[in-house]
């Protein structure tokens, strides 16, 4: 039995892919965490309390929805084509059934945003206007997504990084153009949130036609996907990133409902110390999952668990100096960038920093879960955590909105991490799940150029 080259994952050598795949994306991704940090901390200094506040809950509601429609997909694509191009399949992947997913969750989005107008609208302070932005700027990021995920796949991570990055300098543009006093109000800065990833649409397929010639001379495996696995990893995806984005944006969205909108813009201010990390650690885990993807299709085993110990060290060293920072200057820092409509403590602040190493190690357990399998078993950890958080912000055992989010936030990504933890030290799927990419190709007896694979791999 022949098996595919294990020096390589998609034609080059995997660990220098990795690596250089991820150093890129943190120039680019990294750029968009500063941007958008850049973008609400100007809108913060702009607005009032209360209209910074409804812009918050735009934004937290937004990527709450994007996030479990869209990212699923993105994850689908990335680790379904990297698993197939580690196997020697390095072209004619299977995009039909992620394309209909997608559009499924598009169109079922469109009926419940028509069906529940009054209460979103009601969600953003009785705004047409963001009601409107969040409809659009969500169908929008329906295309983004899905090349981000095509990227992914393919290793193009200078198309992904600059696409996000394109789409972050978009839209800061909108509060620049207030300051200066091109435009003014809450509207013509929100805006902005619906015209970055439209903005994107535009080089997209310019992108995927340069750079699809990469892989035309390449040997091809006429492998389908199977439909029903695509939907079952697509909707185990989902139920991850509901879960993440739960951590993130329920403490917004709660201190909206039971303090007001001006407490739930602080409750957000003091989140973006998570925020622009998970923004810059996407350009890690991006290049994790079809890393790692790659690696349990060839090498597994020593390698898989080596390049996880070298991501969580990363995260623990620059965890612990975000905390000190926090400890140090936080309140000053939080002062200079939102202003002084909110005092911030110090304690809190370093507490949400350690909670964002935590988050950030879960996430690459994740990645690990989902390169093994192991997807709806975190979806189901993911989804208890956040549950247990959303009881913790509704509960008034703390008075105050804003240090309940500080306290729980670090307390749910610590159990969070130990549950991920205790599923990683399974043995690689355990529970008979099979991802969608191993499921065709393992059943193929013999592919293209000669490589031969079996379920006995």
């Amino acid at each position: 039995m022949t098996k595919p080259d294990t020096s390589t994952v998609g034609g080059a050598p995997a660990g220098r892919d990795y690596v250089s795949g991820a150093r890129v994306l943190a120039v680019g991704v990294g750029a968009t965490g500063l941007l958008t940090f850049l973008y609400f901390s100007l809108s913060s200094h702009l607005l009032s309390a209360t209209d910074y506040g409804e812009l918050s809950v735009l934004w937290a509601t937004l990527f709450i929805v994007i996030s479990v429609i869209y990212r699923p997909i993105e994850q689908l694509l990335s680790r379904t084509i990297a698993d197939r191009r580690a196997r020697g399949a390095k072209g004619n992947h299977p995009l039909r059934g992620p394309m209909l997913i997608q559009a499924s969750f598009a169109i079922a989005f469109v009926v419940v945003a028509i069906a529940l107008q009054p209460q979103i609208e009601e969600l953003f302070g009785g705004s047409y206007s963001l009601y409107l932005i969040f409809v659009g700027a969500t169908l929008a990021y329906a295309t983004s997504y899905f090349a981000r995920g095509y990227f992914a796949g393919y290793q193009w991570f200078i198309l992904y990084g600059g696409l996000m990055l394109f789409e972050s300098s978009a839209r800061v543009c909108f509060p620049l153009a207030v300051l200066v006093g091109i435009s003014s109000g809450q509207s013509a800065i929100a805006i902005g949130i619906f015209a970055a990833p439209l903005a994107s649409l535009l080089v997209i397929p310019w992108a995927i036609a340069r750079h699809s010639r990469l892989d035309r001379d390449a040997p091809e495996l006429d492998v389908s996907s199977v439909a029903g696995s695509d939907v079952g990893f697509a909707g185990a995806v989902a139920a991850i990133q509901l879960g993440e984005q739960t951590l993130l944006n329920a403490g917004v969205l709660v201190a909206d409902s039971v303090a007001g909108a001006a407490t739930a813009g602080a409750v957000f201010s003091v989140l973006l110390i998570t925020r622009a990390p998970l923004h810059l650690f996407q350009s890690v885990q991006t290049t994790l999952l079809p890393h790692l993807t790659g690696l349990e299709a060839t090498k597994g085993g020593e390698e898989f668990s080596r390049a996880v110990k070298i991501t969580v060290r990363a995260i623990v060293i620059f965890a612990a100096i975000s905390a000190l920072v926090m400890l140090l200057i936080g309140p000053s820092l939080m002062e200079f960038f939102f202003g002084t409509n909110t005092r911030f403590g110090r304690w809190g602040l370093a507490a949400v920093a350690i909670g964002m190493g935590f988050h950030l190690i879960a996430g690459t357990l994740n990645q690990a879960a989902l390169a093994r399998g192991r997807a709806r078993a975190a979806s189901a950890i993911w989804m208890l955590i956040a549950l247990a958080f959303v009881g913790w912000m509704f509960v008034p055992l703390v008075s105050s909105a804003l240090l309940r989010a500080e306290l729980g936030y670090p307390a749910a990504t610590a159990t969070l991490c130990a549950l991920l933890y205790i599923l990683y030290r399974q043995s690689p799927r355990a529970d008979g799940e099979l991802a969608p990419a191993h499921r065709s190709v393992e059943d193929v007896i013999e592919g293209s150029g000669g490589i031969i694979l079996t379920k006995d791999r």
